[in-house]
């Protein structure tokens, strides 16, 4: 290989991120450090999961604070989940058990977390049903595996669409007799609510500034990719940061970085460097897959095609429609939190926040990644395709592909689909404009 060819494929290797993605790589992997070394600094470790997660509630009891999910599909974005999916179906696990599921308990079974560094038992696993069942029999598997406390915060369903005051109440008399004096007695330390609301004096600032970068969509060209940009932006908020300043200066950095590019004119930065031409605005159902991230990336951003909304934004929080934490009523706001997430939500609420998104953002469809392994994404998508067809006028298309298992991730599949879906968009308009020169 020529010296000019080297260094041309170093170059084509090179990622391309704003400030800001730098900064939350860092925050991530210094989380990963604070879990790997709690023990040793006579700290506990908590893990819970992304939706309905109590973070701040956590910090109060100083927990070093472990997120599955998230660990998975970091292994996934560092190509090592393939191998921990077959040691967890090696060790008795279906083929059909949700991805994140197996590539969590093969990661056990090596004992390293992401980074390298060890990945130690956790002391807590705390449980906020919010719409998956399957994070209840993960647990199962996990407080099997460590013979840990496992503490369960039942959130109900949405099913009229609304919550009320007794489903508020409910969570809040869990939160008051179960989770905390299971939180006091693991880390021996007592409740703080004045630093609870510290806490979340900070995740509003953060909450703010979040919500700006994402409807920052709205505008001509979008100055952000609002499904896989917006996974870097969601990661501190989603995560163990959300109530911690780093967290506030994260997004304000972010959201300085995002209104220089829309006053500019600019549209997102991609792996590849910022994209110039934006010619198909469309919205996202469906979490993306991990394994080929940058590739599935790749395949929008080549055809000018940017996603100004995605539902898997929202899988932390739905902060867009009003939510924010309330520090005057911080138990109240943390089971509102819960009820609130996108899983926890009904269908017709999903049809409702996926139209708006389409009006709003002025998208041209809906596209669904379907995922083969995630019950609680994939449930009903075919009926959601229909409705928001139906109640928009705008096309919408599937694409299948799976969270962190490399098996079921077909390039060629996705690209002959997206293209054909772009083509049909293509089509729509043209027929639009032929009629309205009629």
């Amino acid at each position: 290989m020529s010296a000019v060819t080297a260094a041309r494929d170093a170059k084509k290797q090179e990622v391309v991120k704003e400030d800001a993605m730098w900064l939350q790589k860092e925050l991530i992997n210094k989380n990963y450090h604070e879990v790997a070394t709690a023990h040793a600094a006579g700290r506990k470790v908590s893990a819970t999961f992304v939706p309905g997660n109590l973070n701040e509630l956590l910090m109060c009891f100083d927990f070093a604070r472990r997120l599955p999910e998230t660990d998975a599909l970091q292994n996934g974005l560092r190509r090592k989940s393939g191998k921990m999916i077959l040691d967890a179906e090696r060790d008795g696990h279906s083929e059909d058990v949700c991805t994140y599921v197996k590539a969590d308990l093969g990661m056990m079974l090596q004992n390293t977390g992401p980074t390298g560094e060890p990945m130690p038992s956790p002391d807590l696993l705390l449980l906020s049903y919010t719409g998956c069942f399957t994070f209840m029999k993960w647990f199962e598997l996990v407080r099997q595996k460590y013979d840990c406390e496992t503490v369960m915060l039942h959130v109900p369903y949405q099913g009229d669409g609304k919550i009320n005051p007794a489903m508020r109440k409910y969570v809040v008399d869990q939160i008051k007799e179960k989770v905390i004096p299971a939180c006091e007695r693991i880390s021996g330390k007592k409740f703080d609510i004045d630093l609870l609301r510290q806490y979340m004096r900070e995740s509003v600032k953060a909450e703010e500034n979040l919500v700006r970068v994402l409807q920052s969509a709205k505008h001509k060209p979008s100055p952000i990719d609002g499904y896989f940009g917006a996974v870097y932006y969601i990661g501190p908020m989603f995560t163990a940061f959300r109530g911690v300043p780093e967290a506030s200066r994260f997004y304000d950095m972010l959201w300085q970085e995002v209104e220089a590019r829309m006053r500019a004119g600019k549209g997102p930065i991609t792996p590849e460097g910022e994209m110039t031409e934006e010619k198909y605005r469309l919205v996202v159902e469906g979490p993306p897959n991990w394994t080929s991230f940058r590739d599935f990336w790749k395949m929008f951003y080549e055809e000018g095609a940017v996603i100004v909304a995605s539902t898997y934004a929202k899988v932390g929080g739905v902060y867009d429609f009003g939510f924010r934490h309330d520090p005057e009523h911080p138990l109240e706001s943390l089971a509102d939190y819960c009820l609130g997430c996108y899983t926890n939500l009904n269908f017709p609420q999903r049809i409702d926040m996926i139209c708006k998104y389409i009006d709003e953002y002025q998208a041209d469809g809906l596209l669904i990644n379907s995922i083969k392994s995630c019950n609680s994404f994939s449930a009903g998508q075919l009926l959601i395709l229909r409705e928001v067809e139906k109640r928009t006028g705008k096309p919408a298309a599937f694409v299948e592909s799976d969270l962190v298992d490399p098996r079921y991730f077909s390039g060629a599949n996705i690209k002959n689909r997206l293209e054909s879906y772009l083509q049909m968009i293509k089509q729509k308009r043209a027929a639009a404009g032929a009629g309205a020169a009629h």
